[in-house]
């Protein structure tokens, strides 16, 4: 071939990768981020001869007021009946978003749930070089301001509609004839939690202990596994957001490895193991709102007896 017909080669191929990244990335800006979808898991946790119990997992929404489609999706989640609503965090991204986030939890205030915060509960999002995601988390820099989002007003709302408040704190809870302890911690990537306030031995008298955090650190979830809790809920790394098909994802913003960087795993430590569900969430920061192989979730578990052996 011909330096010019190689020229010309040249130019056709660029021009058709060019054309299939411009494609991509409108697909992932404008369909996928607003395609949520609900996953189904199915967790044999739960004593033997007990009913099983529904969990919806919940998980960064960074609800903008204007996300109107997003609002009206979660609300509709209540028409599940979930026994118990479990949230892991980063619920909002703008000042002016608690009011729509009540909104768009509506009937499932109603019902028995617990919360935890994420760094955006607590700090609105700021433009950032995108390349900082692929840094180890300890080289990327955190939130050296005071914090700016209205997380005490969400705080309050939450509690007042009944929900539990884990943020470095336990609790039981009653659910369906079911006795439920929880212990959970605050953001472990902005470095708020202090699993030294609910360390301890898991209780055996307990159905079930549920162990609550909003990013999967392994440190938390050593600590975790260590103490004996059976299930671990986590969010926080949005699935990846951007994977690449048939490989995966490309980064967590923890140190998990991405092959636990959503859904159902396992967690072992201290020769102990734990159920590990990490969601993808729901949202994203508002100045990067594009998903790639990565649809937004929420999650319904179903809690089942273990098997007998």
């Amino acid at each position: 071939m011909s330096f010019r017909g190689l020229a010309r080669t040249s130019l056709k191929t660029a021009a058709v990768v060019g054309a299939v990244g411009a494609a991509c990335v409108g697909y992932a800006a404008a369909i996928e981020v607003r395609w949520f979808t609900l996953r189904r898991f199915t967790v044999p946790v739960l004593p033997p001869g007990a009913d099983p119990l529904k969990v919806l997992h919940l998980s960064d929404l960074h609800l903008m007021p204007t996300q109107e489609r997003k609002i009206r999706w979660v609300n509709e989640l209540a028409a599940l009946e979930p026994d118990l609503i479990v949230n892991t965090g980063d619920n909002i991204a703008n000042p002016h978003s608690v009011l729509p986030l009540l909104r768009a939890y509506g009937g499932l205030l109603d019902l028995p749930g617990v919360f935890v915060f994420g760094s955006n509960d607590y700090w609105k999002p700021r433009f950032k070089n995108p390349a900082n995601y692929l840094l180890p988390p300890q080289k990327q820099r955190h939130k050296p301001h005071g914090p700016d989002l209205p997380f005490e007003e969400m705080r309050h709302s939450f509690t007042e509609a009944g929900w539990t408040d884990l943020n470095n704190a336990k609790a039981t809870l009653k659910v369906n004839g079911l006795r439920l302890d929880f212990a959970g911690t605050d953001d472990p990537h902005i470095r708020r939690d202090r699993y030294e306030d609910v360390a301890g031995e898991v209780d055996a008298t307990a159905d079930l202990s549920i162990g609550v955090t909003h990013a999967p650190y392994q440190r938390v979830l050593d600590a975790f596994t260590a103490d004996g809790y059976p299930l671990i809920l986590a969010g926080h790394t949005h699935g990846g957001q951007l994977a690449v098909p048939l490989y995966g994802a490309l980064v967590t913003n923890c140190d998990l490895d991405t092959s636990r960087v959503k859904g159902m795993s396992s967690w072992g430590f201290e020769g102990r193991q734990a159920t590990l569900h990490v969601s993808a969430g729901l949202g994203t920061s508002p100045y990067a709102p594009v998903r790639f192989a990565c649809r937004p979730e929420a999650t319904l578990l179903t809690l089942v007896p273990r098997s007998h052996g």
